[in-house]
């Protein structure tokens, strides 16, 4: 199965702020819509935000103002800039992809931790 590449992540106190990134292999084409999940500990996995194409933009209520999500086509990256970061934005986050052919992609997951 091919994964999605997202370093990044890591500890931050609460207030402050964390970029993740995540990058297509170049095997994978189509691409259309790209989004964050994120799993806490004994939650559903939960989505954070969707950018289905370059123009409109979706976030859940949890992270409206605070987090924000971007992409580039050229380099078939999305990203998300997560600022005035909570204890309970603590997760394990996962980005996906979307191909016009039905294809979904996930990456490995990377642990965000926000310090109190």
């Amino acid at each position: 199965q091919v994964q999605l590449v997202e370093p990044g992540g890591g500890l931050a106190q609460a207030g402050g702020s964390l970029r993740l990134s995540c990058a297509a292999p170049r095997s994978i084409f189509g691409i259309n819509a790209m989004g964050w999940y994120r799993q806490a500990p004994g939650k559903q996995r939960e989505l954070v935000a969707a950018i289905p194409d370059g123009n409109s933009t979706n976030y859940a209520d949890s992270v409206k103002g605070r987090f924000t999500i971007s992409r580039d086509n050229a380099k078939n990256m999305v990203y998300l800039q997560m600022n005035s970061l909570k204890p309970e934005d603590t997760a394990v986050y996962y980005c996906n992809m979307w191909t016009t052919a039905g294809g979904s992609f996930w990456g490995q997951g990377t642990q965000v931790t926000v310090s109190s």
